[in-house]
């Protein structure tokens, strides 16, 4: 039951002191990463570094840090209080509950105000497309798909990690998942360098993000959650990204996707949820939706994990 324990400490931590404002590690290991990519993903002669060497970037940057990890999980097991404390703290570090829902509230409270452009700067802090036009209604489909993808990178994925490996999977996961925000994308810079870092996160997200899927649709309009996650996910560009977003937009209803700006460029984005005739049309009460759905998923994912851990104390 320590395992439950660390998790339930991680989850009272998170929602009393939310995200750290300073000292957080990840900032650190984010100045680690951006020294490391200066370093190694230089250009020889015009032509940018090949996926080995992006391979051995993020080895450099991951893989001692996890063994770091092993070792004190290791030496820490034959203390119970002090391996359950240090379980929840490090998780706690790896998750962002409070701090996604609170950028989902940012966004909706000043658009149901009216106050476009206090929603537009919100939304901007958490979605990389371009905000600066968008009206209501894509304010409001930009804070509601950000919500419900990073519902699954924010905190299931890593509580999954934690489970399955303890304090070295979650953070083999969080460091990946950093990794690939940092450098997984596809430009000129990085199409070759962030191979390694986008393909290790889509892989350690694969699962979790299945399970993903199947809690907001069991947290939410069952039916069709299931029937927009069957014929949508394979249209998203995304493999992790297409079921949670899919799920998750028609557990609560919500028609998304379509059109929008990225690094100045427009992109036809496929559907997401019901259509507009059977399908709420995104707006702030949606993006509390999206909200809710996570903090019920959350919560079927913690009565599993004690039935699960109370099943197997038993046997």
């Amino acid at each position: 039951m320590s395992l439950v324990a660390s998790i339930l400490l991680a989850l009272l931590l998170d929602r009393l002191l939310g995200e750290p404002k300073r000292f957080h590690p990840l900032v650190g290991f984010g100045r680690l990463a951006s020294a490391i990519e200066r370093v190694w993903n230089t250009t020889d002669a015009g032509q940018a570094v090949g996926r080995g060497t992006g391979v051995l970037a993020w080895s450099l940057a991951v893989i001692p840090l996890v063994l770091l990890a092993y070792s004190v999980n290791l030496w820490t097991e034959q203390y119970a209080v002090i391996s359950i404390i240090l379980g929840g703290v490090v998780l706690y570090l790896a998750i962002g509950w409070q701090s996604l829902i609170e950028h989902g509230i940012a966004v909706s409270n000043p658009l149901a105000a009216g106050d476009l452009d206090s929603a537009r700067h919100a939304v901007g802090m958490i979605v990389s497309r371009d905000t600066s036009q968008l009206d209501e209604t894509a304010i409001a489909s930009a804070a509601t798909e950000s919500v419900l993808e990073n519902g699954a990178d924010a905190i299931f994925s890593a509580i999954f990690w934690f489970c399955l490996l303890g304090i070295p999977g979650v953070v083999l996961y969080r460091l990946s998942n950093t990794l690939d925000a940092m450098w997984g994308y596809k430009n000129s810079r990085f199409l070759s360098f962030g191979w390694a870092a986008a393909r290790i996160d889509d892989l350690l997200n694969y699962l979790p993000a299945r399970l993903t899927a199947l809690s907001y649709a069991l947290a939410g309009k069952t039916r069709i959650a299931v029937s927009c996650w069957q014929a949508q996910a394979v249209t998203w560009k995304s493999p992790n990204a297409g079921p949670v977003m899919a799920a998750g937009a028609g557990a609560i209803n919500v028609s998304l996707g379509g059109a929008a700006i990225y690094h100045g460029e427009l992109q036809q984005r496929p559907q997401l949820g019901p259509d507009q005739e059977n399908g709420d049309t995104p707006s702030a009460k949606g993006i509390e939706r999206a909200c809710t759905l996570v903090n019920r998923a959350l919560g079927l994912w913690v009565l599993c994990i004690v039935v699960m851990a109370g099943v197997s104390a038993w046997l």
